[in-house]
């Protein structure tokens, strides 16, 4: 499936087995070809940053950087694969590890934030074209 993320923002799904800390985190997306990055924050996250490379399945293998609330740093890999869901939104299953001091493996959700009608896109993950 071929997806098309710049511009699309996340955050976890309400059924995710993340950490609770992580409810109020926003993420917003970036892509250009097979690279991929992003900044997020809220949650419990002053701010952090992604950069990885998307696959032609829509798959996402990315690192990660981020300040905590409390001032900690941590930093890890995630492995997202997107599923399409009924209304079309992406739905990305994250399987993270986290290095260092605070090490932690874990699986977590996120959903596409709907984005405003005027920024909607097609089925497929194309953007509707002002015309």
């Amino acid at each position: 499936m071929a997806i098309d993320y710049d511009g699309r923002r996340f955050r976890p799904a309400a059924a995710g087995t993340g950490e609770g800390s992580e409810q109020g985190r926003q993420a917003l997306y970036r892509q250009d070809g097979d690279l991929l990055w992003g900044e997020f924050a809220g949650g419990g996250a002053r701010r952090g940053a992604l950069a990885g490379t998307c696959r032609p399945d829509g798959t996402l293998d990315f690192a990660y950087c981020m300040v905590l609330d409390s001032g900690d740093v941590v930093c890890g890999h995630c492995l997202s694969t997107p599923r399409l869901l009924d209304d079309g939104r992406i739905q990305l299953r994250e399987r993270w590890e986290r290095y260092g001091p605070h090490a932690a493996r874990g699986e977590s959700c996120l959903e596409e934030i709907p984005p405003p009608p005027e920024q909607a896109r097609r089925p497929g993950g194309e953007r509707r074209r002002e015309e």
